[in-house]
């Protein structure tokens, strides 16, 4: 079993920053990308960052600039540094884990998400 646990959310007026992290743990054997997701209120959730085991990164258009997503990859932690916060930036975030090959079998985990709420 694999558990993802996230950490840093919280309350930040706009034009601040926050730094997101996610460590995952349990049985791994290897990676291929780790990313955040979020869910504003009555939305979908939507991509926000990704990086795969060897270093590549990709955001989501609105983050470019913003957003850093960065991976400890001996520890299995991701971390999302987000700066320069817009209230349209609240939203419960999540951490994926995709591709994680357990030794015996393969598939995606979700962290439970940590709320960031952005005040005007």
């Amino acid at each position: 079993q694999v558990q993802l646990v996230e950490s840093g959310g919280g309350l930040v007026q706009a034009g601040g920053s926050l730094r997101l992290s996610c460590a995952a743990s349990g049985t791994i054997a290897s990676i291929t990308a780790m990313g955040w997701y979020r869910q504003a209120p009555g939305k979908q959730r939507e991509f926000v960052a990704s990086i795969t085991g060897g270093g590549s990164t990709d955001y989501a258009d609105s983050m470019k600039g913003r957003f850093t997503i960065s991976a400890d990859n001996a520890k299995n932690t991701v971390y999302l540094q987000m700066n320069n916060l817009k209230p349209e930036d609240t939203a419960v975030y999540y951490c994926a884990a995709l591709g994680v090959h357990t030794g015996s079998v393969f598939g995606d985990y979700w962290g439970r998400g940590t709320q960031v709420t952005v005040s005007s």
